[in-house]
């Protein structure tokens, strides 16, 4: 994996909020980012609820990329 994505396999659900919020903001400048929730839909609703608490752009990974996120603008 790359600098542009970031892995939320073994993140507990109380620090998802911190570690997305954190990745985007650090990483504005190389846009387009990646995120992987994996087939949990309690962490897909975690970072569904940060990207529309921010207003960001982005595509929700569906069929062998769901649970992937592809975040393009913030």
């Amino acid at each position: 994996m790359n600098e542009h994505t970031l892995d939320l396999h073994g993140v507990r659900h109380y620090e998802v909020d911190l570690k997305v919020e954190n990745f985007i903001f650090m990483n504005q400048d190389k846009f387009p980012l990646t995120v992987i929730c994996g087939n949990s839909k309690k962490m897909i609703d975690l970072v569904l609820a940060i990207l529309n608490k921010h207003s960001s752009s982005f595509r929700e990974g569906e069929g062998f990329d769901y649970g992937k996120f592809t975040i393009y603008k913030l």
